[in-house]
């Protein structure tokens, strides 16, 4: 699943590129900070993005959910420019726990995932109606349960 591009993604999330008013975004319960690059986080701060917020990407992509000390952690969704998307938990910034992942060619994988894997029980649906269910480990089918 898109792992290398949410890491890139995220990276803006940890590390501050822009010279936004830092006034702005510390010690405050809720605002808007905008980076140099274009990215964008409107939602709530304890010293970081930390409470519910949106963070909108430049190049198009957005998550809507809960952050914790600068990351995506906890319910939340992104939805991808090219269409894809998930919705489901994460954990310190990657997709981690139950939720559902619906790719741009209409394949739709629901079940657990972990470190931005498929890890776990899961059903993955292939646009043509196939399925696959069963344990999953890593991002890569092992069987059926």
């Amino acid at each position: 699943m898109k792992k290398l591009l949410l890491i890139l993604l995220c990276v803006p999330l940890i590390f501050s590129c822009g010279d936004g008013d830092k006034a702005n975004k510390e010690n405050k319960d809720e605002g808007t900070y905008t980076w140099d690059n274009g990215d964008k986080y409107v939602g709530e701060f304890k010293n970081n993005m930390h409470g519910q917020g949106t963070y909108t990407y430049a190049n198009g992509d957005k998550y809507v959910g809960e952050f914790k000390d600068n990351l995506m952690h906890g319910q939340g969704t992104i939805t991808f420019a090219d269409g894809e998307n998930y919705v489901g938990e994460f954990k310190d910034g990657m997709m981690h726990g139950q939720g559902t992942y619906t790719y741009a060619n209409g394949d739709k994988y629901v079940g657990e995932g972990k470190g931005d894997k498929m890890h776990g029980e899961g059903t993955y649906t292939y646009a043509d109606g196939t399925v696959k269910e069963g344990l999953w480990k890593e991002g890569e089918f092992i069987g059926e349960e």
